[in-house]
Order: C-alpha cells, then sequence, then structure tokens
C-alpha cells in the first residue's frame, strides 16, 4: 500500500533548478526569478485522486489528476507546453512521466520521516526539492 501524501510542507531546499528551467527554454529572467521562490506544497490525497498545489508569491500550479490515468497537462503556467501526463505509484514512490516536446519529463515524490523530496527532470537536467511537513 503506498503512503498518504496528504500535508502542507514548507520549503527547505533545491538543487539545480536553474538547469532544469534551461532544459525547459526558460529565458534567462524568469530562471532567475524561479530560482528565488521557495514554493510551498499542499496535497490532498484520497485513495486514487490526488490534488498537488505548488504554492510561491509569483503564482501557484495546481495538479487534479487520478492515480494511473492518463490526462492532458497543461503546462502553460511553467513553460507554455502541453503534455499527455501519468500519474503511478512505483513502490512508495509517486511518478509522473510527461509526454510531450521534452525527453525524460516529469518528477518523483517521495516522503523520508517528515520530509517530502522532490526529484524533477528534463532532458538531461535533474532538480531536487526538499519540504518540511508542517501540518
Amino acid at each position: 500500500m503506498p503512503p498518504n501524501l496528504t500535508g502542507y510542507y514548507r520549503f527547505v531546499s533545491q538543487e539545480n533548478m536553474d538547469g532544469y528551467l534551461q532544459a525547459l527554454d526558460i529565458n534567462v529572467v524568469l530562471r532567475k526569478l524561479v530560482c528565488l521562490l521557495k514554493p510551498d506544497k499542499e496535497i490532498i490525497h484520497t485513495g486514487d485522486h490526488m490534488i498537488i498545489r505548488t504554492i510561491t508569491s509569483l503564482r501557484n500550479y495546481v495538479m487534479d489528476f487520478d492515480v494511473g490515468v492518463q490526462f492532458e497537462e497543461d503546462l502553460g503556467p511553467v513553460d507554455g507546453r502541453k503534455c499527455q501526463t501519468t500519474v503511478s505509484w512505483d513502490g512508495d514512490q509517486l511518478v509522473c512521466e510527461q509526454l510531450g516536446e521534452k525527453r525524460n519529463r516529469g518528477w518523483r515524490h517521495w516522503l523520508e520521516g517528515d520530509q517530502l523530496h522532490l526529484r524533477m527532470t528534463a532532458e538531461d537536467e535533474v532538480c531536487v526539492q526538499v519540504f518540511q511537513k508542517v501540518k
């Protein structure tokens, strides 16, 4: 049985956000701004349905999906693209595959104690973020 990720998580750290955003063809000004953000994550996990909110002072992004069901994801707020997205479990890790213009695009969420880890990939770049559960 996979873990329940429900909770509110505060940003702790990140590595290689600029490289990840370069792989998505984000312009240098927006990359610098995004690298300064300290997003929070709110996850509502009910059975196979999940809502993941990424909350920042610049803009928020919401993913609302059923695990294992492919859907068209509008990544306009992120990089202006759309992709075919499937989120599924790989053991205790929630894995997202985003099929579209960029090779190897997706992410993984997993818990280590009260910390939520996020590993995002695009092309050959990897960005890792860590969040602390606060409620």
